[in-house]
């Protein structure tokens, strides 16, 4: 018998906890660009912006979008790696942490708070800590 660890746990939380990340940065994000676009459009042009603050600007807009992306491209990682742990789980016997459901596992369902696997009489228990595998 094999006991699941906090793997499928810690890739739940981390996918809601970058989830919940990404979410504060698209509101930084875009709070940023309004900021940014107010800012040019209410300049008084007899003193337009210094060039160094103009590109200290971009290059803040340039890490932010950066961020964005990397946290995208995280977020398909931790989807990945998902599916590859639940690849191995397919046609094992499980028992739930409480010991009150244990069955064949016939698939493994996906869902932003982690893995849940449907046992062949249709029921389903939620990957994580204290799910036994055997």
């Amino acid at each position: 018998m094999m006991q699941v660890g906090g793997v499928t746990e810690s890739t739940a939380s981390a996918t809601l906890a970058t989830q919940t990340a990404q979410s504060r940065l698209m509101v930084d994000y875009h709070a940023f660009l309004q900021l940014l676009i107010a800012q040019m459009k209410n300049q008084d042009p007899t003193q337009p912006i210094e060039s160094t603050e103009y590109i200290a600007q971009l290059a803040a807009f340039s890490n932010v979008e950066q961020a964005v992306q990397t946290n995208a491209k995280l977020d398909s990682l931790m989807e990945a790696i998902s599916l590859a742990q639940a690849d191995g789980i397919i046609g094992r016997t499980i028992t739930s942490v409480d010991g009150s459901i244990t069955g064949e596992v016939t698939a493994i369902r996906i869902i932003s708070g982690g893995a849940i696997a449907v046992l062949a009489d249709g029921r389903e228990v939620m990957l994580g800590p204290g799910v036994i595998v055997a």
